[in-house]
């Protein structure tokens, strides 16, 4: 089963001291290499901050935009993880090893996924 792990954090305000910027990423890849070993990893990518993002509706069919992301939070989404897990506790042991849910949360989402329709069904739907 697929499951997105989406990563909560505070944004930062100032840039970490190297010292930290460089432990927070050597977690990262470590737990990048865990995900690997275990045969989990599908994907995953930082985000840039929530000052980059626009929202975007369609309204009346107009197009509208706004800067910044959806919602104001306290926590922003910052990053996620797609993996492929046996079940859900597995997926919740994933996310558990984050390094930013020592800090913020993560949520934990199974992914829906669409069954396409054999190529004979289809055409019967068309008919």
């Amino acid at each position: 089963m697929h499951y997105l792990l989406l990563i909560y954090t505070p944004e930062p305000t100032e840039a970490p001291d190297p010292t930290t910027a460089r432990a927070m990423s050597t977690s990262y890849v470590e737990y990048g290499e865990w995900l690997d070993a275990k045969g989990y990893f599908k994907g995953g990518d930082a985000l840039q901050p929530t000052s980059t993002a626009t929202t975007v509706r369609v309204r009346d069919g107009r197009t509208l935009t706004t800067d910044g992301p959806y919602a104001e939070t306290k926590e922003q989404l910052g990053g996620y993880y797609l993996v492929d897990c046996p079940s859900l506790d597995e997926a919740i042991d994933a996310a558990s090893r984050i390094p930013g849910a020592g800090y913020g949360v993560i949520e934990v989402r199974p992914i829906l996924e669409f069954v396409a329709p054999a190529p004979a069904e289809a055409a019967a739907a068309t008919a």
